[in-house]
């Protein structure tokens, strides 16, 4: 159990607290944490406020170590901490602050069913996904890839699939970056990383991963959920993985790599879990090359964790998933570092915005907005936890301002998965979200207790933060029907 942060968190307004810089020796800047009054006390209880000072110690790091109101203890960096790094000012890359799961991130998919159109058909909807998607740890799926395509996937994206006929043009044209990441090198990556993601694109994995049958219960935002093709009743599908294996050995080979660095480079760290090696070094460029392929990896597992939905769905109802208008709304990384320019105190800047547990946040009229959403933001889709909501929200202007176009990521813990598992002895968490009109199953009997709803915070909570905060704003709320999980 780690122990409470009793640091000082100063109110600053627009509910974000400092942690001034000289709190800790070796703090380059402040510390900023999002939370709300109601969330702040959930901070305090673990050290995770402590990693967002620790981060704050990095060479280039710019403005603030910052954390979204999801925070909770990671690996180096807190879940939900957002750093930006100069390259010009010696600014590094920290495999911590993007972490094992190499562009983790969420896809939702729209449909054209209403909730009278699935609510009798749950069950067996649920068995479908379950019986024909991969989860769990480790799992292999259906699509196998040999060497060669698998360092494709890396180096192309998902149009290697979708040339396959495994998704459409418009799937690609609403992903983050058109589902691709320049400046990747599968031929940087180890053959060893490559030989976990040969068979595993397209499987849930497990954990908190899930794919999520869910329906619109409220709007917010009744012009923005008209652009995004989104209306009350409407049934959508929710997608949570990453880069799976191929990512987590990628993140392992770097932190081996980098052991070193920290003396090389004369980078003092107040912990080894921060090991960096600034941007531009051999051992930087390289692990940037490795990142960006393994993102490319992440993009390619969601495309067809999403082709999969449609297929289910499409035997289900007896009608293609086409006719069932299965589009794509938008898929957004949360587990990335990205060179983006940005504006340091009046001046534009090319740093290295690192987020881990967080999601960009772009506003209207950013010119790396889809064109499809430009006139009014870019879409953030945020999953909570299995028994309450979801959401999707727009980018907001003061992400700019303030966090470097950054917005939470989901819910987040308040239990440890450990603690969820002793709280859930006894019980039968599945009946329990059944008694709420939501069917769950999991490849694990541990899966549903560590994720049960009480190991998380409200995520309405932490969605109401950011909205408070402009970091994004509120366009429509979700309900679980049905979710999968490993």
């Amino acid at each position: 159990m780690k122990s409470a942060f009793s640091g000082p968190l100063e109110h600053i307004g627009c509910n974000c607290h400092r942690i001034p810089k000289s709190y800790k020796a070796g703090m380059r800047v402040d510390g900023h944490i999002y939370a709300s009054p109601t969330l702040l006390e959930q901070v305090r209880k673990d050290q995770a406020a402590d990693q967002v000072a620790n981060v704050a110690t990095l060479p280039g790091i710019q403005v603030a170590s910052i954390a979204m109101p999801d925070i909770h203890w990671g690996y180096g960096f807190c879940i939900g901490g957002v750093a930006a790094t100069d390259p010009a000012e010696g600014g590094v890359i920290c495999p911590g602050g993007i972490g094992y799961d190499i562009n983790c991130g969420v896809r939702l998919v729209k449909t054209n069913l209403f909730l009278d159109d699935v609510k009798h058909r749950m069950k067996e909807l649920v068995k479908a996904l379950f019986h024909t998607v991969p989860s769990g740890a480790g799992r292999s799926g259906r699509y196998k890839f040999d060497t060669k395509e698998t360092r494709r996937l890396m180096g192309e994206g998902p149009r290697f699939v979708v040339e396959r006929d495994l998704g459409t043009l418009a799937d690609l044209e609403h992903t983050e970056a058109g589902g691709f990441i320049d400046g990747g090198d599968p031929e940087q990556v180890s053959d060893h990383a490559v030989k976990r993601g040969a068979e595993q694109c397209g499987t849930l994995g497990s954990g908190n991963h899930f794919m999520e049958v869910q329906v619109v219960d409220s709007v917010y935002d009744a012009d923005v959920a008209r652009a995004f093709g989104l209306e009350l009743n409407q049934v959508c599908v929710m997608i949570h993985s990453g880069s799976r294996g191929l990512g987590y050995q990628v993140c392992d080979d770097a932190l081996a790599a980098f052991r070193n660095c920290t003396t090389k480079y004369g980078i003092e760290l107040p912990d080894r879990q921060l090991v960096c090696a600034p941007a531009e070094s051999p051992e930087g460029k390289k692990y940037i090359e490795q990142m960006r392929a393994a993102a490319n990896y992440g993009f390619c597992n969601r495309q067809l964790l999403m082709q999969q939905a449609r297929e289910v769905f499409a035997d289900v109802f007896g009608r293609s998933w086409e006719d069932l208008g299965m589009e794509q709304l938008y898929d957004v990384a949360h587990n990335i570092a990205k060179l983006e320019e940005h504006t340091v105190e009046g001046v534009k800047k090319q740093v290295w915005v690192h987020r881990k547990g967080a999601t960009r946040a772009f506003p209207a009229g950013h010119p790396e907005v889809p064109e499809a959403f430009r006139a009014v933001g870019q879409p953030v889709i945020i999953p909570g936890d299995m028994g309450r909501a979801s959401w999707v929200l727009v980018g907001a202007p003061g992400a700019m301002e303030k966090t470097f176009g950054t917005t939470c990521h989901g819910a987040g813990r308040a239990m440890s998965r450990m603690a969820a598992k002793a709280d859930a002895v006894g019980r039968k968490i599945e009946k329990e979200l059944e008694q709420k009109g939501v069917i769950a199953m999991a490849s694990s009997r541990f899966g549903l207790a560590e994720e049960q709803p009480k190991a998380y915070k409200n995520v309405d909570d932490v969605v109401e933060t950011v909205h408070d905060a402009d970091l994004s704003r509120r366009v429509a709320r979700m309900r679980p029907l049905g979710v999968i999980k490993g």
